[in-house]
């Protein structure tokens, strides 16, 4: 199986185009500490064949950046298909960007469809018979995506899209992991968890975790006075503290475990810091653009 993080970042990227945060301001000053990211997408290759998981706002700087996306003649596209694991704007935008022409398969869970069917906008994809496939995602039950590549959504907490609260009642359908499997290799993508316990039966022969790492701590936007909001009434499971993620991931015999969909404010994306620092010395990475996963 061969994997690359597209996009590392959560909602609006780093650094974030109205955001002066520390962060942000790194980047933009040219510090080589941070890195820019984009917003949260994975691709998977089979063959010569690619599935992304999640259509981010920024698909098309991705596929510029990465030359196995990019078309092989005048009218063509390696991408074979998309898989949502949920309705947020920050995973779904990027299909409106792939809307020329090109067949490909769209895999989403019902409750999602129902979230993505009151937008006309879906309608410019679905300009011509089998311009897009549209294909239900079960929780629990095995898709074929692409070769011998099969995809396996697993509920996890979490809430509507904040574009759809208080049209549509919380589901269970409403945000998944992705339980990836090609032949005896298997990796598990979460990157939005309220809980990564909830994961847990799940971890059978995984040998790649690709994890929630949004919020390093709970009220990490109201520290720095961005907001007041805090990680997990978003549906993020803060990395640091008793109660983080990092406490119980680092307990996990996972060969590789990586904090992916890291928001702009967190400290973990400072290269040395005391915080990125904690992450490393427990075992697991912090995900970068471009970043590619080998079985």
């Amino acid at each position: 199986m061969i994997l690359e993080v597209l996009g590392s970042g959560a909602g609006g990227g780093v650094p974030q185009w109205n955001c002066a945060c520390p962060n942000c301001a790194r980047v933009r000053a040219g510090d080589p500490r941070v890195r820019a990211r984009t917003q949260d997408s994975v691709a998977a290759f089979v063959g010569g064949d690619a599935i992304l998981l999640n259509a981010s706002p920024d698909v098309l700087r991705q596929i510029e950046r990465e030359p196995r996306l990019q078309p092989r003649r005048a009218r063509h596209s390696p991408i074979r298909g998309v898989v949502l694991t949920n309705g947020d704007l920050d995973h779904v935008l990027g299909l409106f960007s792939l809307r020329e022409s090109q067949p490909f398969t769209l895999w989403a869970t019902g409750r999602v469809w129902e979230g993505l069917a009151r937008n006309a906008f879906m309608k410019t994809l679905d300009r011509f018979e089998g311009h897009v496939t549209f294909a239900s995602l079960r929780l629990g039950e095995p898709t074929r995506l692409s070769g011998d590549l099969v995809a396996t959504a697993i509920p996890l907490r979490g809430k509507p899209p904040v574009h759809l609260e208080g049209t549509l009642a919380p589901s269970a359908e409403d945000n998944v992991a992705l339980l990836l499997q090609e032949g005896a290799t298997t990796a598990l993508y979460a990157s939005s968890c309220l809980d990564v316990r909830e994961l847990e039966p799940h971890l059978g022969g995984v040998g790649t975790l690709l994890v929630d790492g949004t919020f390093f701590v709970e009220d990490e936007l109201i520290r720095l006075g961005l907001g007041t909001a805090e990680a997990r009434s978003m549906a993020h499971q803060p990395i640091a503290g008793d109660t983080g993620s990092l406490a119980v991931l680092a307990r996990w015999p996972i060969p590789r475990r990586i904090y992916t969909h890291i928001n702009n404010t967190n400290p973990i994306l400072v290269e040395g810091s005391k915080e990125a620092s904690s992450v490393l010395e427990a075992g697991l990475e912090i995900a970068h653009d471009g970043m590619e996963i080998h079985g």
